[in-house]
């Protein structure tokens, strides 16, 4: 696979095993060798197999697997759920449980629905519950004092079925979208509910402990709430929870509560489920290659069935409902990236044809190959009452013979329970060099901060060739798509291009939901997708979406309207004295220094010592920086008093603090020192690096500085021509809301 400098650069900083010094002590040969050799357990046709898989670039498995395998963590999967029962025992264990397999890299899911609600009461202390919302929050705190592998924390979902008697307060748990930060949520829907949304009738509440109704509500006015918080900030989310069981493959064993935190993978209490995606641009050149696509679907079937065997889960109960259903989930990435290459408009019927066509092929050849484990290797062990067993699998065939595969499965089993999911597949999808899932590009070029405040052009590869070819390929237009975020209006372009090279805001809500639910239609598990919004969009479109995803089969839906859920930073000279604001006054007086300012100080390390670096602000916003070197005295502390005395001149002078970070970022000396997995460059890119982390945190957060220690929140934002963007914490680059999740395109950065 040829690696693009984006993908090595993730690769570098997520993937490749580091020495003791942090450096990478293998190369991307390294990691196949790594990882082939762990999942094929000795067998040396295997190993040379799954090699040529990983490096063909058709095939991914998700993050955890390219990471651990034949590490000494060894922990595999990206996704598991977790029980939580009426119970200070169950709800404190569920909390350790999670604490360990975030400390492993996974996320967690959660039902809250089965805790009672507050103010019931508790004999067993003659007392009153906390209720659900409460223990929400000590899930939050908990994963802030997890990072992740030493590196991130944790991602969590968290669902309350809708006839909670709660269920109005934790709609609206994420109004103030500083709390929970480390929680997805979505509402549990049922078909009763949904059903009296339709009629405008009531529904009842029902307490999980006691079984009795304690109230009604009117289903509408609740379903009007929950798309009034998605519209104000993208949550909660929806999941039909009466329809994932419907297709359980397991219903016998019990049912699906909660889905992983991206949403596509519903699970059982104590499950996990390993996760692999096929790059399906790589599938056409002048035509679409099925039968190399067939060959790819049996090893990569053959590859997740393995790393169920070679994973080492962070719970013995874990392990053993993971080994009694087998679930994989192969999915796609690249779509969006093929339509273009076949120039077929993503808003179309012909794109959504040929997505059904497309995903009933993997799944149905999916179950094919894992048919052909079963009768070498064994069932999975739940297969006896499966949905399989019993002939339940709901397909309507297509293209494909279902029915002569259903009686196969019945009669020869099968080796695991499910067999695709569409997954997230944000840094996987930036090492191939490709669109991410199932989803539309967010833009066609992206900008990409590098040292010295240099900014690059990334620039899709198939609309680049095809501006190319048409004659109109140049850096200035493709700044102007950048700036455009869309060529749709840009008039040098043509129609047709206009038309083939759409980006998530050229298309409407409801073509969105149709390619989601196209998908699912031969999708086992769930569809990790977001329904982008334009800031514009109203109410009314957020509904429409909703309503339109439960009519077409969908099994969840999550929206997001563009800058929802950002937040202005500290304003940054934003007044001016009135006479420094005259026509040709070059005469500007820095205003005075208050008596008392606020401010944050931050350590860095330096090739010359531990820097501090203490940035104030007055109430026009920062007014001052002092710089303070470990080490007392020296050229370097001079060096950098005069630096910080320069920089208060500056900022009191409303110059702003982005114009000052631009000049001094990436001032190279001889001794260059890693810090919290960047290089500094010297003492000046130091201080650099430590202004911008104060020009990304709010005014709320300056006011609670144990916050800001815990993680800075990727709701941190920057403004751009006038509009408000969400921006990377490591890069500072514009991030993108997709696949139910913030993730950053210029350096892998992702929230889940």
């Amino acid at each position: 696979m040829i690696l693009t400098d984006n993908a090595l650069t993730v690769l570098e900083k997520r993937y490749f095993i580091k020495d003791e010094n942090g450096e990478p002590s293998e190369d991307w040969q390294g990691l196949i060798e790594r990882v082939a050799k762990d999942i094929s357990d000795g067998d040396e046709e295997k190993k040379e197999r799954y090699k040529k898989l990983l490096d063909s670039g058709y095939f991914l498995p998700n993050s955890p697997t390219l990471m651990n395998a034949g590490n000494d963590l060894q922990q595999l999967s990206a996704c598991f759920v977790l029980p939580i029962e009426d119970s200070m025992e169950s709800i404190f264990g569920a909390i350790k449980n999670a604490a360990l397999i975030h400390k492993s890299g996974g996320g967690t899911g959660f039902s809250f629905s089965r805790l009672r609600e507050a103010n019931a009461r508790v004999r067993s202390t003659n007392g009153v519950s906390s209720g659900p919302l409460s223990f929400l929050k000590v899930f939050n705190s908990a994963t802030d004092a997890v990072k992740q592998g030493g590196t991130r924390r944790g991602a969590n979902m968290a669902i309350l079925n809708v006839d909670h008697p709660q269920i109005l307060e934790f709609i609206k748990c994420k109004e103030d979208i500083t709390q929970l930060t480390n929680f997805n949520i979505s509402v549990g829907i049922t078909e009763e509910f949904m059903l009296a949304v339709q009629s405008d009738s009531e529904y009842n509440l029902v307490s999980p402990h006691s079984k009795e109704v304690t109230g009604v509500l009117k289903a509408r006015e609740v379903f009007n709430l929950i798309v009034e918080m998605a519209h104000k900030n993208g949550e909660p989310g929806i999941v039909f929870l009466d329809r994932i069981n419907k297709y359980n493959p397991t219903p016998h064993v019990g049912d699906l509560e909660s889905t992983n935190p991206c949403g596509e993978q519903p699970l059982l209490p104590n499950e996990a489920c390993n996760l692999g995606s096929i790059n399906l641009a790589n599938f056409y050149e002048t035509e679409f290659d099925w039968d190399l696509l067939k060959n790819v679907v049996y090893d990569s079937v053959d590859f997740l069935d393995d790393v169920i065997n070679r994973s080492a889960f962070p719970l013995p109960e874990i392990e053993e409902t993971v080994k009694s259903n087998r679930k994989i989930g192969l999915g796609v990435m690249g779509w969006s990236d093929l339509l273009y290459k076949m120039k077929i408009p993503y808003n179309s019927d012909e794109a959504v044809e040929l997505a059904e066509k497309i995903m009933e092929f993997i799944d149905y050849y999916a179950k094919k190959r894992s048919i052909f484990l079963a009768e070498k290797v064994g069932s999975f062990p739940n297969f006896k009452g499966s949905i399989y067993e019993n002939k339940r699998l709901l397909r309507e065939s297509n293209q494909l013979d279902w029915d002569s595969l259903i009686d196969e499965m019945a009669e020869k089993g099968v080796r695991n329970a499910t067999v695709t999911t569409i997954a997230p597949t944000g840094t996987i999808s930036m090492i191939g060099n490709t669109s991410s899932g199932i989803e539309p590009q967010f833009s066609l070029v992206y900008v990409k901060n590098v040292m010295d405040g240099e900014k690059l052009l990334y620039v899709n590869p198939h609309f680049e060739a095809a501006m190319k070819e048409a004659g109109l390929f140049s850096k200035e237009l493709m700044e102007r798509v950048s700036e455009e975020g869309s060529v749709a209006h840009i008039d040098e372009i043509p129609q047709e291009l206009k038309e083939i090279f759409v980006t998530s805001h050229d298309i409407r809500p409801e073509w969105h939901i149709r390619m989601q639910a196209a998908f699912q239609k031969y999708v086992d598990n769930a569809v990790s997708k977001t329904i982008n919004f334009t800031e514009e969009a109203t109410k009314d479109d957020i509904q429409m979406s909703f309503q339109l995803a439960y009519e077409l089969g969908c099994k969840g839906v999550t929206v997001y309207r563009d800058g929802s859920r950002t937040n202005q930073v500290l304003s940054v000279g934003k007044k001016e004295k009135e006479e420094n604001k005259q026509e040709g006054n070059c005469n500007v007086t820095p205003r005075k220094r208050p008596d008392i300012t606020t401010g944050i100080t931050q350590r860095i390390e330096t090739g010359c010592g531990h820097l501090y670096v203490t940035v104030n602000s007055d109430n026009e916003g920062p007014c001052e920086v002092f710089t303070q070197m470990g080490k007392v005295g020296g050229c370097a502390s001079a060096q950098l008093e005069a630096i910080a005395r320069l920089t208060s001149l500056g900022l009191r002078s409303n110059i702003k603090l982005e114009s000052i970070i631009r000049q001094i970022r990436g001032i190279r000396c001889p001794n260059p020192m890693w810090h919290k997995g960047k290089v500094v460059t010297s003492c000046a890119d130091g201080l650099a690096k430590a202004l911008e982390t104060f020009l990304n945190i709010d005014n709320k957060s300056l006011l609670d500085i144990e916050d800001i220690n815990k993680n800075i929140s990727p709701n941190e934002t920057k403004i751009t021509s006038g509009k408000k963007v969400a921006v990377c914490p490591e890069c500072g680059s514009t991030l993108e809301h997709s696949e139910g999740c913030m993730k950053c395109n210029s350096c892998g950065w992702s929230k889940c």
